[in-house]
């Protein structure tokens, strides 16, 4: 799902993740036969627009935007897409002029109905721990082995044709996998390392990120499953609670509250969302975090989508303005490629920016909360 499993802890908190996620996460094995790109209806002919009409192109940094491009577009399963992306990986890197140049000629954009959210998300880096004590009491568990992966329209038929999770009781029908509290109820098997509590909460959120032991190991963990529960925001519920100013509920903040009210308190909060992400961890080879396409995500550019409505490797542009918290960059208008879902993201103009990772790409995806509207790329030849 997004490294994923859908960004963000920040603005996601109240929307997202992938990541939760993510980046969103390395995705574990899934019933599911491999999706085939949605088909979308015919655009209308006023929706289509040359690149160099596309609010804020010109500003751009194209040669950045074809590397990214070059990089992932193998991802696609789209005929006419992969006969670009082949053109692509036969040039060098090319320069600014030249980079626009390859998309203007080869792309035209669909301007996609409506307005939506875009949020952000990032790979965060925590401490950790071999052993618990009174702050490092959380342990991050891994996938157990009597949750099994289901279409999730057995439980919710609003939610046919994504993933679920389920538990088998030994006799009668699957059950639908324990929420949070429910799951933190329980004694851990074996625990991969304790966390903070507030950090584990958000390292679901994002879906995945690095782990610094007491030692100075660092190892990365990895989105391995999730329990299948819907993901709901705390941030919206801690502004109505008068616990953070309207304007001031991104990830740093509410990371910090969680911080400061650490035990019962933060602890009640944070199990009003049920769903809950289980990992591996895996050596730091020091890449990028790997998105639902399975490459890694080339930061600010990568987007996570709604795979009903978006196929991975698309291109899309994105203009999006008219943030909601303070501190926020005033707007993001860039190409980005799909390269990954979130349990959050969901409808056709939608998307959680993967920002890179650290604490300082957590503070800008924190603060993405921006008005978004989208715009699908298509090479020339298969325009709709």
């Amino acid at each position: 799902m997004r490294l994923r499993l859908v960004a963000s802890a920040l603005a996601v908190l109240s929307l997202a993740a992938c990541a939760t996620a993510p980046p969103r996460p390395q995705p574990g094995p899934s019933p599911f036969p491999p999706e085939p790109a949605p088909s979308a209806p015919p655009a209308a002919p006023e929706r289509i627009l040359p690149l160099s009409a596309l609010p804020g192109w010109l500003a751009d940094d194209h040669a950045q935007a074809f590397a990214a491009f070059r990089e992932t577009c193998a991802t696609s399963r789209d005929v006419d897409l992969a006969r670009v992306c082949r053109s692509a990986r036969a040039l060098a890197p090319l320069d600014e002029p030249a980079a626009r140049d390859f998309f203007e000629t080869r792309f035209v954009a669909e301007a996609l109905p409506g307005e939506g959210v875009l949020t952000g998300y990032y790979a965060p880096i925590y401490a950790a721990r071999r052993a618990p004590d009174a702050e490092f009491s959380a342990p991050l568990r891994s996938a157990p082995t009597d949750l099994k992966v289901v279409d999730a329209g057995l439980f919710d038929p609003a939610q046919a044709g994504r993933p679920g999770a389920a538990i088998d009781p030994g006799s009668g029908p699957l059950l639908p996998y324990p929420d949070r509290a429910n799951i933190e109820a329980a004694a851990p098997a074996a625990p991969l390392a304790w966390l903070r509590p507030e950090d584990l909460f958000f390292l679901q959120i994002q879906g995945s990120g690095a782990l610094v032991f007491e030692d100075g190991r660092r190892m990365k963990a990895l989105y391995a499953a999730n329990n299948g529960r819907p993901f709901v925001g705390i941030a919206n519920i801690m502004r109505d609670r008068g616990l953070l100013a309207a304007d001031n509920t991104s990830g740093e903040a509410i990371h910090a509250w969680l911080a400061a009210h650490r035990g019962p308190e933060a602890q009640a909060l944070m199990q009003l969302n049920p769903r809950y992400a289980f990992f591996r961890l895996a050596p730091d080879d020091g890449r990028p975090p790997v998105g639902a396409a399975n490459v890694p995500l080339p930061a600010g550019r990568a987007v996570a989508v709604d795979r009903t409505q978006h196929a991975m490797g698309e291109l899309l542009w994105v203009d999006a303005e008219a943030p909601l918290l303070k501190g926020a960059f005033p707007a993001y208008r860039r190409l980005a490629v799909a390269l990954d879902t979130g349990g959050a993201i969901l409808g056709q103009v939608r998307a959680d920016l993967y920002l890179g990772e650290g604490p300082d790409a957590g503070a800008e995806a924190g603060r993405v909360r921006h008005t978004l509207r989208l715009y699908r790329l298509s090479p020339r030849q298969a325009a709709p």
